[in-house]
């Protein structure tokens, strides 16, 4: 793969070069895309595409990291964008339940809680940079669904 392909795609479309909170603009950035693939095809096809980017970020984030000597360098937000992605598979196509699935992912990947944090620290390469967010958003999907089961708001 070309070096601006693996810098693009590591980097989420250059979201990941913020100065500030980059792993947070990765996520931000992931949903318009994550709308889109709602609106297109509904949440079955967010999975799908979440599931493809984290096996394409596997090797992105893998070659990236190797580019600029740093195993997770914090503008590889590709992993950020995948697990936002599965994240937002349960929840409906609005924009409070988006922001909801927002907030619940980024604290599940700021915390680590375990196992997030457990992974973040002992699995390496590609797939340890991607496994810890996938984690997050699978984490952030089970609290979301348990809400939205036990609290139906007027969406």
């Amino acid at each position: 793969m070309p070096a601006p392909l693996i810098r693009g795609l590591a980097t989420w479309f250059g979201s990941g070069l913020s100065p500030w909170a980059p792993g947070t603009m990765g996520s931000l950035a992931a949903l318009p895309f994550a709308w889109g693939l709602v609106w297109l095809g509904g949440p079955w096809l967010l999975l799908g595409a979440a599931l493809a980017v984290f096996a394409l970020g596997v090797p992105v984030s893998a070659v990236y990291g190797r580019r600029v000597g740093r195993h997770d360098a914090p503008e590889i937000v590709i992993d950020e964008v995948a697990g936002q992605w599965l994240t937002l598979t349960v929840v409906p196509l609005d924009p409070v339940a988006y922001g909801l699935g927002f907030v619940a992912f980024r604290a599940a990947d700021i915390v680590k809680p375990w196992p997030i944090g457990w992974i973040d620290r002992r699995v390496g390469g590609g797939f340890g940079v991607m496994a810890d967010d996938m984690v997050a958003g699978a984490l952030a999907a089970a609290a979301l669904s348990l809400v939205f089961l036990l609290w139906s708001p007027p969406l």
